[in-house]
């Protein structure tokens, strides 16, 4: 299971943290120099999980890795749209082939995987949170900025600040998992009734109700998520 989970947070560095702006535009060039950034990031991919994995003998997995993504990426950039369902199949792709290498070659290893779990870098818990909080930044902002797109006022982003919103969703988030694995759940309602404190005067004089629908779709959206992942590691790591 350890396992499984560092190669899930090594996806999550992969895609959403070492992957830039540069990278995600070249690989959408109409030139044949898209090829190489595409192979650049599935690169990135393979190394970064062989390094988690930390099995040097084993090429089998930077190997699946390094060619589903190479696949992955083409297929997406050649055929699929940029939108949220495109997101999701892409996504549940790579955990996909990433949950079939662990379970061809790491769920019955016997001796071997009960010395592994019995250090740190090898406890579930840890890597459970660490890997919920990660989960809960980039991969949780891109989600919802797909799912709310077609909600979006013309104006909103005209008068708001540049990232605001998505730092916003940030702290919102972890602040509501940190609450759920303390157990001061409490905490959520107090989030909320302070942002609806907050955005009352913008909603209010907001001259059409869809600013008023868009901000709570985005907000419950996020609270949303966040709650369930939160509620998903707890299960885990009981």
């Amino acid at each position: 299971m350890a396992i499984l989970l560092r190669l899930l947070f090594a996806h999550i560095l992969s895609d959403f943290v070492f992957q830039n702006d540069k990278i995600c535009e070249g690989k959408q060039e109409k030139t044949s120099k898209k090829y190489v950034y595409q192979l650049l990031h599935s690169l990135i991919h393979a190394l970064i999980a062989y390094l988690f994995v930390a099995d040097w003998s084993n090429w089998i997995i930077p190997l699946v890795i390094f060619v589903s993504h190479t696949l992955m990426d083409y297929i997406k950039v050649e055929y699929m749209k940029k939108d949220v369902a495109s997101f999701t199949i892409d996504q549940l792709v790579h955990i996909a082939v990433i949950v079939i290498l662990w379970l061809s070659l790491f769920d019955h290893c016997g001796d071997f995987c009960q010395e592994l779990f019995k250090t740190e870098w090898n406890n579930i818990n840890i890597w459970a949170v660490v890997t919920a909080y990660f989960l809960i930044l980039k991969p949780t902002s891109v989600f919802l900025n797909l799912f709310i797109k077609r909600w979006t006022p013309s104006a909103t982003a005209e008068k708001s600040l540049p990232n605001a919103g998505k730092w916003i969703g940030y702290f919102e988030r972890i602040l509501i998992l940190t609450f759920i694995l303390t157990g001061t759940t409490e905490g959520i309602g107090f989030l909320l009734a302070a942002k609806s404190i907050f955005r009352f005067g913008e909603l209010s004089k907001a001259q059409e109700i869809k600013t008023t629908e868009y901000v709570l779709i985005g907000t419950l959206a996020s609270f949303t998520i966040a709650i369930i992942i939160g509620l998903t590691v707890l299960q885990i790591i009981k």
